[in-house]
């Protein structure tokens, strides 16, 4: 009951069957109050019409066929001594003298019949169809108000169905624009509000996908500009003479590095910002790639096993050097890096012996630009295009207190 198209439906359904219910309480009442009566008690009312006994024996006959009518079934007339007067219908068999004293008459091979006796000494006998008494006893309106139930169920499950997937699709191209696929549109049927709300959404993702668009094209291309500005820093850095004091060269150096690093990293998140595939996808033996990084870290520590995925091989050294620097500017050596398989794919760890992550900050560091309090090193892009390139490849990235896990599939 947690979709919407069976709560609209089974609501439709629940008010139909109420209805029918108090509408067939109330049908079943008055039934109860003018619903035929016994053929018994209506041959005993009917036979006080009779014509006397001294009548002629066409009015008996036009009496007696009048019952039969009446009853939709056989009228016999018989006189004391149990001679017939009148009778309609199939012939009815007489009643025992003596021993009947009417109501029921059952005789060897006849069917059942009702009997009355009347004042004079007279006997009424009359038969009805079996069916008689199912028309007298059957809920006729209710079997029609279950039959109307079903038609309506059946009937209205696919006008519902209909009007809950156009929502279930929109819901979809939500959920698609929310994780990131900017792309997404809905398909648009109809021209009620589901319609009219499908073309707002697409409308509205369409302005966002613009949006991103033009704030990545401007981040890249302000990111391109800065490099030549920078590229001039550097060469007249590198052109300093001897006078000039020493440390502070080295801090404009520094600077500059810093600076150059900065902009590879936003130029790299734009770009992965705007990828939908991977640019290179080849064989990339993880162990190897993660000791040529440990290579350049005198306290780094490299374990595990060779394990081979598909992937981009320059993104991924991209991730574990990443990882490699986040443990030395925020942790503490030695720091420990293992590759190892797993059932579901490969994964990466690198711990540090610093105090770690806070619970409360584990999934912040991964956000672009986010610098913890006491961190005096870093952009805060880093562990960003961690998570960036591990999902990339299909794989996800997560903080344990002073170690990172990067999981991948092969």
């Amino acid at each position: 009951m947690k979709r919407l198209f069976l709560q609209v439906y089974f609501t439709v359904v629940l008010t139909l069957v109420v209805f029918a219910t108090v509408a067939g309480a109330l049908w079943w009442f008055y039934i109860g109050q003018v619903a035929p009566r016994h053929p018994g008690e209506v041959l005993a009312e009917a036979a006080q019409s009779l014509p006397a006994a001294g009548e002629p024996r066409d009015s008996h006959q036009a009496a007696v066929k009048r019952m039969a009518e009446r009853l939709e079934g056989d009228v016999a007339l018989y006189a004391a001594d149990g001679s017939l007067i009148a009778s309609w219908g199939r012939l009815l068999p007489p009643p025992e003298f003596g021993r009947d004293h009417g109501g029921w008459l059952r005789r060897p091979g006849a069917p059942p019949a009702w009997s009355a006796r009347l004042a004079d000494g007279r006997w009424i006998v009359g038969q009805v169809p079996r069916a008689h008494f199912w028309r007298a006893r059957r809920p006729g309106p209710l079997l029609i108000l279950a039959l109307l139930v079903v038609a309506v169920g059946v009937g209205a499950y696919p006008v519902v169905r209909r009007v809950t997937r156009r929502l279930e699709s929109l819901r979809s191209g939500v959920e698609a624009l929310g994780s990131g696929d900017l792309s997404a549109r809905v398909r648009i049927e109809g021209r009620d509000e589901v319609a009219r709300l499908a073309e707002s959404f697409n409308a509205a993702a369409e302005r966002i996908e613009g949006l991103m668009s033009a704030h990545r094209s401007l981040l890249a291309n302000a990111s391109h500009e800065l490099r030549t500005p920078l590229a001039r820093i550097r060469m007249t850095a590198a052109l300093l003479k001897e006078r000039v004091d020493p440390r502070r060269k080295a801090e404009l150096e520094q600077d500059v590095a810093e600076l150059d690093a900065l902009i590879e990293e936003i130029l790299l998140a734009s770009r992965l910002d705007a990828l939908r595939d991977l640019d290179s996808v080849e064989p990339v033996d993880l162990l190897a790639l993660a000791a040529e990084e440990c290579a350049r870290y005198e306290q780094a520590e490299l374990d595990g096993e060779p394990v081979t995925l598909e992937g981009d091989p320059r993104l991924l050294r991209r991730l574990i050097r990443n990882l490699l620097e986040n443990a030395r500017r925020h942790g503490a050596p030695p720091i420990e890096l293992r590759v190892s398989r797993q059932a579901d794919g490969a994964e990466i760890r690198v711990c540090d012996h610093g105090a770690g992550v806070p619970a409360a900050e584990r999934e912040r560091v991964f956000e672009p630009f986010y610098r913890r309090a006491e961190a005096t090193q870093g952009a805060g892009l880093g562990l960003a295009l961690v998570r960036a390139i591990a999902r990339r490849h299909r794989g996800d990235a997560a903080c344990d207190g002073n170690c990172f896990t990067v999981r991948l599939p092969l």
